[in-house]
C-alpha cells in the first residue's frame, strides 16, 4: 500500500516496532526503513510528517502522538478483534482503512453497540493488494498449507498427508505459532518464506493450496495462489469467502473426509482444469488498482 505513495513522488518511511536483523536503517522498493534497534528520535519523525499510520500494537502510541502534534493518523485494520475498533475509535482518526467489505460491516456493528465511541472521521476499503505478475507461476505437484500452526489447519494438512500417501505434501513453516510438521516420507517441510520468495519457492511447487483456517479477514496467500491458477481448498471463513469468491473450494475445517474427496477430485485433469480457470479469472477481478488509487487520493488529501 506505501509503494504507490512512492510512485506518487511522496516521501515514505516505515519505523519499524519490534526488534529484529536490521540495525541501522535501509530501503526497500523506495521506502525508507528504520529498525527499532536504530534508536532513532520517532517522536521528531512523527512531528515533522504530513500523515501518521498506523496498524495493530502501534496505534495507541502513534496516536497520542497524532493528537499532540496535530497530525492526521490513519488506522489500518487488519481484523475484526473488538480492539481494533476500539483503538480505531480512541478519537482522532481521520480515515480508518478496512480490508473487506465484511470488515466494514463489523465495524459498523461495533459502532452501534458501542454509541459512546468515536467514529473515524472517513474510511475506506482497501483489499490487501496482490500483484499478481509479481506472484503468478506454473504450478507445481504438492499439496500445500503455509503456516503449518493449529489455527491455520495444521491437523488437517497431517491427517490428509497421512491418509493420501500416493500424492506430495508441502508445509511451509510459518513466522508464528506452533507448528504441525508431519514425519511422513511425502511431506517436504521447508522454513518460513519471505514475500519475494513465495513466487518461486512455494508457489510454483504448489498444485492445490489448502487453507482450513479457524479465522481469516482476508485470506491473502489464497489471493496469491490464484494468480497462478492454484485451486484454493478453504474453510468458509467470511474472509475466505469473500477474497476466493467462485473460485474458493470451501469445505469445513472439521470435514477431513470433505477436504479428502476435493483433492481427490482435483487430481482429476478435467476437474483442475476448471478450478484454475476458475482461479486466474477470481485473481484477475482483485487487481488492485482501483483501490490503491483510491487510497493514494484518500491520504492526500488530509495532507493537504
Amino acid at each position: 500500500m506505501l509503494r504507490p505513495l512512492v510512485e506518487r513522488g511522496h516521501d515514505v518511511s516505515v519505523w519499524l516496532s519490534r526488534y529484529g536483523k536490521a540495525h541501522r536503517m535501509y530501503e526497500y522498493r523506495g521506502i525508507r526503513v528504520v529498525p527499532l534497534e536504530a534508536r532513532l528520535d520517532w517522536p521528531t519523525a512523527a512531528r515533522k510528517a504530513d500523515v501518521l499510520v498506523a496498524h495493530l500494537e502501534t496505534v495507541p502510541s502513534t496516536a497520542s502522538l497524532a493528537r499532540g502534534y496535530g497530525r492526521p493518523l490513519v488506522v489500518l485494520c487488519h481484523n475484526t478483534h473488538r480492539q481494533t475498533f476500539r483503538d480505531a475509535a480512541a478519537g482522532g482518526t481521520a480515515l480508518a482503512v478496512y480490508n473487506s467489505l465484511w470488515m466494514a460491516r463489523e465495524a459498523e456493528l461495533f459502532f452501534a453497540e458501542y454509541p459512546q465511541a468515536v467514529r473515524p472521521a472517513d474510511s475506506l476499503i482497501v483489499r490487501p493488494p496482490v500483484f499478481a505478475d509479481e506472484y503468478a507461476t506454473k504450478p507445481g505437484k504438492a499439496i500445500t498449507l503455509v503456516n503449518c500452526n493449529p489455527e491455520k489447519g495444521g491437523k488437517v494438512f497431517a491427517e490428509l498427508a497421512r491418509r493420501m500417501p500416493d500424492q506430495q505434501f508441502l508445509a511451509v513453516k510459518g513466522a508464528y505459532g506452533e507448528q504441525i510438521l508431519p514425519d511422513l516420507p511425502n511431506v517436504e517441510i521447508v522454513d518460513h518464506v519471505d514475500g519475494a520468495g513465495m513466487r518461486e519457492r512455494v508457489y510454483g511447487r504448489t498444485r492445490v493450496l489448502l487453507m482450513p483456517s479457524s479465522y481469516e479477514s482476508w485470506g491473502r496467500a489464497g489471493v496469491e495462489a490464484l494468480a497462478s491458477g492454484v485451486p484454493v481448498v478453504a474453510h468458509p471463513t467470511p474472509g475466505l469467502c469473500e477474497s476466493l469468491g467462485e473460485a474458493g473450494i470451501f469445505v469445513d475445517r472439521n470435514d477431513v473426509d470433505g477436504y479428502e474427496a476435493v483433492l481427490r477430485r482435483l487430481a482429476q485433469p478435467s476437474e483442475y482444469r476448471l478450478a484454475s480457470k476458475r482461479a486466474k479469472a477470481r485473481s484477475a477481478e482483485l487487481d488492485p488498482s482501483a483501490d490503491l488509487a483510491a487510497w493514494c487520493s484518500a491520504v492526500e488529501a488530509l495532507r493537504a
